[in-house]
């Protein structure tokens, strides 16, 4: 099938319709793909998934079927979205970020959950024994972010001089212990006093960006989260409206306009999740296919939002760039 015509088939907020699915040999597995925002973008990653569940042998519509269900990015619509995918009688499911698959894991101890995680801690939340040996009927991508948010600081203190005081934004819908935790130890060994600002949803971004500019801060960091992702050149425009020095997890956010963007390449992680999917469809257990880490990290510099902020980025940050906006 050719991906226009997956995602024309797609189009109707499941994977395929009904009468569709009735066609199908009952005996060939459905994947759950829980999105927690709009469905557009859950199409988009599941076409990545969907090469990863190929390159295991699983080739849709004849031998695997992707059945989507998204929230819209409203914290309300996860719980019926996930019963909506679990009274489909889905064989795995696939629930992205960290509020998603702790809700998922608390509706089922029985079928397999893959997940990409780069929200929390899954040791000290239970979702697995350890990532060696996940344990339960959870495994997935997960982010140690300790080390990550010291390398985030220090690259805004690299590109904004004599940074003091950092604002960051974090999603109150996700689980932010790690993230918050993590970022506030790195901002004490670097001498930066932080203040956290959440955002519970996309339509508070305009009011959450006049609240963080009032605080005067050197610098903003956006903390990971599928909402902060989705909505990335909204905030890289607002970023600039406020001139606000920023990084960001997601490297869309510096294409679009925003400073800086240091994180995994999310593509490829969408990728590697449809290729765990895979391997727990033809019989590994999940208890048993460790849990992995990113291992590809993009740096992305945009020169022309510097230009605007009037900041000059070190020679050596812009050498150590995947990508440089000029």
């Amino acid at each position: 099938m050719r991906r226009s015509d997956f995602l024309s088939v797609i189009a109707g907020g499941t994977a395929w319709p009904l009468g569709a699915r009735a066609q199908q040999s009952s005996s060939v597995p459905k994947v759950g793909f829980l999105f927690p925002g709009p469905e557009a973008y859950a199409k988009m990653r599941s076409v990545l998934v969907l090469e990863g569940l190929r390159s295991e042998g699983f080739r849709e519509p004849d031998q695997v079927l992707v059945v989507i269900s998204a929230t819209g990015g409203d914290p309300a619509r996860l719980a019926p979205a996930l019963a909506e995918l679990l009274t489909s009688k889905v064989d795995l499911l696939l629930a992205i970020g960290g509020g998603t698959v702790l809700a998922a894991r608390s509706a089922t101890t029985n079928i397999p959950i893959i997940t990409f995680d780069l929200e929390i801690d899954p040791i000290e939340s239970g979702l697995l024994a350890s990532l060696a040996h996940p344990g339960r009927n959870v495994t997935g991508i997960f982010l140690d972010f300790p080390d990550f948010s010291t390398t985030w600081l220090e690259l805004l203190k690299e590109a904004v001089p004599g940074l003091a005081s950092v604002v960051v934004l974090w999603d109150a819908s996700a689980p932010a212990t790690l993230q918050t935790k993590a970022v506030a130890e790195a901002a004490q060994r670097l001498g930066v006093k932080i203040e956290a600002v959440e955002v519970k949803a996309a339509s508070e971004l305009n009011a959450v960006f006049e609240a963080a500019s009032a605080r005067l801060p050197g610098g903003l960091l956006i903390l990971s989260s599928p909402l902060f992702s989705i909505h990335s050149k909204q905030i890289a425009e607002l970023t600039l409206k406020h001139r606000l020095p920023a990084i960001s997890f997601v490297p869309s956010f510096a294409r679009a306009g925003g400073l800086m963007a240091y994180g995994p390449n999310l593509e490829a992680l969408y990728r590697d999740v449809g290729v765990m999917a895979g391997k727990v469809l033809k019989g590994t257990k999940p208890a048993d296919l460790p849990a992995q880490r990113p291992s590809r990290f993009e740096l992305v510099v945009n020169l022309q939002a510097a230009k605007a902020l009037n900041l000059t980025i070190p020679n050596l940050v812009v050498a150590r760039a995947d990508e440089v906006i000029e």
